[in-house]
């Protein structure tokens, strides 16, 4: 599968011509500006870049001209897109020795065709010297989480989200999985009475959308932001090829998914049979495992997100967190709470 890099302001042009791009076999990398896009190409090195000229941070003249002078991006085929016909602006594109120009607006059938030309082209005259960072045939040597992580942040496609966004959704195609660089998630159903069901919560550093790791199968939960933020999305098929070529990464994902299965277990005893203070309490330590260095920050989350999560109703959640307060362990800013002496949360829990 050929790599298209897309840079364009235009936030619908770039999300309808990406998933056209999409539907003819290209996996694309994306960005909204300049910036982005120059940064984007030296981390994913795509086979080919398609840029607008008139962009905020940094315009399409300015991306060629960064990237040319890199030795690792100035060979890359590299197409500028505008809706910019005069004779001027297209001489000053090839003048910069760009591969071809594109105006706005376009058959995609014309885009694509410029797009295999060029391919073909830079193919041709690079035959005697074919590169390819990672051969799809020759797995890589991924061989512990840690590794991962830093595979996600340098490969990853990074993806911003907002508050409420649905990341993925129940029944669809699990085709992608999760490693959440800021922010917090939430993995929910909806039960046969049409109440939301919280399976898990996500923070920063977490992984999600593990569901099958030999063929693809469909998401069974529903993934949606509780704050804005933004993860790295890797397919799946890419994701089975690094598990693949390591042993020892398959059998650390699997003590992974035995941990969140415990956790899990214990969750659901506790909301069965725990007391409605003991549920709140297990609930906001929820948001402090894992992050102690982040204690001094509030957490922000709705009151019916951590009630539905603690598995009580919203009125018993309140009562129970007016409890804390008063006892001083916590402290309510709003609809934010702080943590104020966790050694004796951590008691009644």
């Amino acid at each position: 599968m050929k790599t298209v890099l897309l840079i364009e302001n235009d936030l619908t042009l770039l999300a309808n011509t990406k998933e056209l791009l999409e539907l003819y076999d290209y996996k694309v990398w994306y960005a909204e500006n300049g910036e982005i896009g120059v940064n984007l190409a030296l981390q994913t090195n795509p086979d080919i870049i398609i840029c607008n000229i008139m962009m905020p941070v940094l315009d399409g003249y300015g991306v060629f001209e960064k990237l040319n002078k890199n030795k690792a991006t100035r060979c890359i085929p590299f197409i500028f897109l505008s809706c910019k016909t005069e004779i001027n602006d297209v001489r000053k594109g090839m003048n910069l020795r760009a591969d071809d120009y594109v105006t706005k607006p376009f058959n995609i059938r014309d885009l694509i065709n410029t797009i295999e030309s060029r391919l073909a082209k830079h193919a041709i005259f690079n035959h005697n010297t074919p590169k390819k960072l990672y051969p799809v045939s020759e797995p890589l040597k991924i061989n512990s989480l840690d590794q991962l992580r830093e595979f996600f942040k340098k490969t990853g496609e990074i993806e911003e989200f907002d508050k409420h966004e649905v990341i993925y959704r129940e029944r669809k195609n699990a085709d992608s999985i999760y490693f959440v660089e800021k922010g917090l998630l939430k993995t929910h159903r909806m039960d046969e009475f049409g109440k939301e069901l919280i399976t898990g919560i996500y923070k920063k550093e977490e992984f999600l959308g593990f569901y099958s790791f030999k063929k693809l199968s469909s998401y069974p939960e529903t993934a949606s932001a509780l704050e804005n933020g933004s993860l790295y999305r890797l397919s799946n098929k890419r994701f089975q090829e690094i598990l693949s070529g390591s042993h020892q990464l398959t059998l650390e994902l699997a003590q992974l998914q035995s941990e969140n299965l415990a956790v899990l277990r214990s969750h659901l005893l506790e909301m069965a049979y725990g007391s409605v203070l003991k549920k709140t309490t297990n609930t906001i330590l929820k948001f402090v495992d894992g992050a102690q260095d982040n204690l001094l920050e509030a957490i922000k989350i709705s009151r019916s997100d951590l009630a539905s999560i603690a598995g009580i109703s919203t009125e018993s959640l309140i009562r129970s967190l007016s409890l804390l307060k008063k006892e001083k362990l916590i402290d309510i800013e709003g609809r934010n709470i702080k943590i104020l002496n966790l050694q004796e949360l951590y008691h009644i829990r």
